[in-house]
């Protein structure tokens, strides 16, 4: 545990390697903390602060600079929220984000995000709900099944699986059967729902294969409606922490371009309430410590549907783009609830 002291500390360290971009050394720690200590006191602090892994000294630099594990500790405990003077800026995003136009609003969105922030915006496009019609079990060979999903409107999702045991076609035929007259006209997700309280009491090979059924209606359906809006990835050519590093950019870059990894990390906070914060390099979820991501779930009509935020250094400013990422899913989930 940090005493008051070392914590007051290491956010004035935080605070100005922020504002500055430059490893902060006892000198300036002094001033910016506002704590009457000696030199050799901050300097002791600081050492214990490395010790913890919550800053390191750059080789190049007696001062220190924040670590993954120290961002993480400031925007969880040390983060004081400061209006920053979004509210006229809002207004002009509201009028972007017109009710009428869903996929503009999405696009201009991303826009937004990128344009408040200069930094990286990034929207998931709405999640629909996976209605289906009928369902239909195809034997391809041993152990090995095609699951045909149709929706009310037509729609035909397919799906390879790979059973435990060899089904017959007539056992695929009556588990069909079953599972298209007592669970059509459900979404996905609430096959899911209903298939947890109702698994014990269908037979065991009818439960295998609506478990097989209901994971890989789920995983069609996911690679059919991801997309992924994102604005603004030239920001980062000039970002300054990358200008020195094309091998990081390019990357980065690359990142954008497989865009999957960034769908995994922003469904996972799809499923968080309010805004997230994930720092780069802290965890496989951002692959690069440069880089971090604040995001935030948006909604139509109460229903979470999508997520949207902002991508940049590490070395941002976190309650800026707190309230950034807060104002517009507020504001996009206003505009995508009204018909």
């Amino acid at each position: 545990m940090l005493d008051d002291r070392a914590k007051i500390l290491l956010k004035a360290l935080v605070e100005r390697y922020i504002a500055d971009g430059q490893p902060v050394g006892s000198r300036t720690l002094s001033r910016a903390s506002g704590l009457d200590l000696s030199a050799a006191t901050i300097r002791n602090v600081m050492a214990d602060l490395e010790d913890l892994g919550l800053i390191v000294s750059p080789h190049t630099s007696a001062g220190r600079v924040p670590t993954p594990k120290g961002y993480r500790l400031f925007v969880d405990t040390m983060l004081t929220a400061r209006p920053q003077g979004l509210a006229e800026l809002a207004s002009e995003a509201r009028g972007q984000l017109q009710p009428d136009q869903p996929q503009r609003v999405i696009a201009n969105a991303a826009n937004i995000l990128s344009s408040l922030s200069q930094f990286v915006g990034v929207v998931t496009a709405p999640r629909k709900a996976s209605v289906f019609r009928h369902i239909e079990f195809l034997r391809l060979g041993e152990k090995r099944v095609l699951v045909i999903l149709v929706s009310p409107d037509g729609d035909v999702q397919n799906r390879v699986i790979f059973t435990a045991e060899d089904f017959s076609q007539s056992q695929l035929v009556e588990a069909s059967n079953i599972l298209t007259s007592h669970y059509s006209g459900l979404t996905i997700d609430e096959m899911r729902e209903r298939l947890r309280s109702e698994v014990d009491q269908l037979r065991g090979d009818i439960a295998t294969l609506m478990q097989a059924a209901v994971q890989a209606g789920g995983e069609a359906l996911a690679e059919s409606s991801d997309q992924l809006v994102l604005s603004g990835e030239r920001n980062l050519l000039t970002v300054e922490d990358f200008s020195h590093d094309l091998g990081s950019l390019r990357r980065m870059f690359d990142l954008f371009e497989q865009k999957t990894q960034l769908m995994r990390l922003l469904d996972g906070s799809s499923r968080a309430d309010g805004v997230r914060i994930y720092i780069g390099g802290e965890s496989q979820v951002v692959p690069f410590e440069e880089l971090s991501v604040v995001s935030a779930p948006y909604e139509i009509n109460g229903q979470v549907v999508g997520t949207l935020g902002v991508i940049g250094p590490t070395r941002m400013a976190y309650d800026r783009m707190i309230e950034i990422v807060d104002i517009t899913s507020r504001l996009v989930s206003n505009a995508l609830s009204q018909k």
